[in-house]
C-alpha cells in the first residue's frame, strides 16, 4: 500500500494538479487531503471541485476549510469585529466564491482525524494540526510527552498546518508532516506532500517536492479579482511568490506591538523583516 498525504493547498490548483501527476507516477494507491483545501490563493472552487470528482481521495478538516462555513454563516465563535475589518477581505473573497459554487458547505462534512490501518502495521493517525486541534503545531519540535499524548496508542503521527516537512521519532513514535501544496513555507517554491509506503518493516515516508509554473496562479491573484480585496490577499499573493511564511509571523508582530493591520504596518513590518520578503 502506498498512500499520497497532501495538505495546504489554499486555492492553488496548478501546484495541485502538479502533485496528483507526481503522486500517480509514484504508485500512490490511495490519496488522504489532510485540510486546508481552499482559502488563500484564487483557485479555491476549482481545487475543491477537482478533488471531489475522485473516488480514492479522503478528507480532514483543516482550519481554513472550516474558517470560510464559519465566517459564511458570521459564527460567533468569530471575533464579531473581524466581519468590518478590510483586512478579512480575501476570506470573504473566497467563501462568496465557494458558496456561489454550492461547495461552501461540502467541508462540514470532514472529520477532525482519520486512523490509516494495514494488517501487522502500526496506525497511523492524522489531522490537519494535531488530533486535539486543528491548529496546534506538529513537527520535529512537538515536545515529546506532548506527541505521546496525542498518539494515543498510535505508532505513526502525521499532521500539516506549518506548510513545512518534517520528521522525527519521539518515545518511539513516527512524528510526520506533510509540508504544503499551494503555499510552502520552507523557502522551496515547489509543491510539497508526503508518500506513506506500508513495508513489511513498518511505514517508509517519502517528502516529494515537485516544480510547477507558478505564473498562472501568481496571476489569477490579479485577474480573479482577489488582490483587489485587500492587504491579507496580497500577502497570500507574496507567500506564494517567496516560499515563506509571512502572513503569521506579520499577524503576531501586529498583535504584539497593539497595530492594526494596514499597509502601513505592513511596510514596517517588512522594514524590520527584510529577509523574509525576500
Amino acid at each position: 500500500m502506498r498512500l499520497a498525504l497532501i495538505a495546504d493547498i489554499h486555492g492553488n490548483a496548478d501546484a495541485l494538479r502538479a502533485v496528483l501527476a507526481d503522486a500517480e507516477a509514484q504508485g500512490a494507491e490511495r490519496l488522504v487531503v489532510n485540510g486546508d483545501v481552499v482559502n488563500r490563493g484564487p483557485d479555491s472552487v476549482e481545487a475543491l471541485a477537482l478533488l471531489l470528482l475522485r473516488d480514492d481521495v479522503t478528507f480532514t478538516l483543516g482550519n481554513h476549510d472550516d474558517l470560510v462555513r464559519l465566517w459564511h454563516a458570521r459564527s460567533a465563535t468569530l471575533p464579531e469585529d473581524w466581519f468590518t475589518d478590510p483586512f478579512w477581505g480575501a476570506t470573504d473573497w473566497s467563501a462568496t466564491q465557494l458558496d456561489r459554487a454550492g461547495l461552501l458547505p461540502v467541508p462540514g462534512e470532514w472529520p477532525l482525524t482519520l486512523t490509516l490501518r494495514e494488517p501487522g502495521l502500526l496506525d497511523v493517525l492524522v489531522a490537519h494540526g494535531t488530533p486535539a486541534h486543528y491548529r496546534e503545531s506538529l513537527s520535529e519540535r512537538t515536545d515529546p510527552a506532548r506527541v505521546a499524548e496525542l498518539a494515543g496508542g498510535a505508532g505513526v503521527l502525521v499532521g500539516s498546518h506549518i506548510h513545512r516537512p518534517a520528521q522525527a521519532t519521539r518515545e518511539g513514535i513516527l512524528v510526520l508532516n506533510t509540508g504544503a501544496v499551494g503555499a510552502p513555507a520552507n523557502g522551496d517554491p515547489r509543491a510539497q506532500y508526503l508518500l506513506l509506503t506500508a513495508t513489511p518493516t513498518g511505514w517508509v515516508p517519502e517528502f516529494r517536492a515537485v516544480p510547477y509554473d507558478r505564473s498562472g496562479v501568481l496571476r489569477r491573484f490579479e485577474t480573479s479579482g482577489l488582490l483587489k480585496t485587500g492587504l491579507s490577499a496580497e500577502i497570500f499573493r507574496d507567500e506564494v511568490r517567496t516560499a515563506r511564511s509571512l502572513y503569521t509571523p506579520y499577524w503576531l508582530w501586529t498583535e504584539a506591538h497593539g497595530y492594526p493591520r494596514n499597509a502601513q504596518t505592513w511596510a514596517a513590518f517588512q522594514r524590520e523583516h527584510p529577509l523574509l520578503a525576500t
